[in-house]
């Protein structure tokens, strides 16, 4: 889910920060550019961490806004959050709705669909805030800590925000981690 990459991308310098050309400037310029941003290949960027190298720069005549700046070629290495089909995860429940739980993954929410998160009918608590089961007595709440499968995923660079996964709790050692410590908790005593 969490990688460090070696990337290499291209960054415009102004020409008031010409006179100081160092990795440190140059990591900032790239932290403004490219964290936050979705890219295809590597993920979400989370964090530009070290930069490695400053090429030769050069300047791109006719560029109108942007006289004088002089583009340079950097690699660095990067932090970036690419989440994957069938991964398993660990994360916290963010906003429960009437059609399921959104859980906190990383940089982009997970939908744990109510009908993925248990073989019981978990009725919408919307005064609580939470979803719960009548047989069991089970519930699922906001801060609750979850353990789930990433089962769909549909990335969009160009409006990450409108990127979804779906997630799943229907299978042996996933769901609530509470449940889970019950359930552990209930076969050590029955042994």
């Amino acid at each position: 889910m969490y990688k460090r990459v070696r990337l290499t991308d291209t960054i415009e310098v102004p020409p008031h920060l010409l006179a100081d050309v160092s990795s440190t400037m140059v990591k900032h310029l790239l932290q403004d550019k490219l964290e936050g941003r979705l890219d295809e290949d590597v993920g979400s960027v989370v964090s530009v961490t070290e930069v490695h190298d400053i090429g030769d720069g050069r300047v791109l005549p006719g560029r109108r806004g942007h006289e004088g700046s002089v583009y340079y070629e950097a690699e660095f290495d990067a932090i970036t959050f690419d989440p994957q089909m069938q991964e398993v995860i660990d994360g916290e429940v963010v906003e429960i709705v009437s059609f399921g739980a959104f859980v906190g993954i990383g940089p982009i929410d997970g939908l744990l669909h109510v009908s993925q998160i248990s073989d019981e009918y978990l009725a919408y608590d919307e005064e609580g805030q939470m979803l719960a089961s009548r047989e069991s007595n089970q519930t699922l709440g906001v801060g609750d800590a979850v353990r789930a499968r990433i089962v769909t995923k549909s990335i969009d660079e160009r409006n990450p925000r409108d990127s979804k996964i779906g997630l799943t709790a229907k299978q042996v050692g996933l769901g609530k981690h509470g449940w889970l410590r019950e359930e552990r908790e209930a076969a050590a005593a029955g042994e």
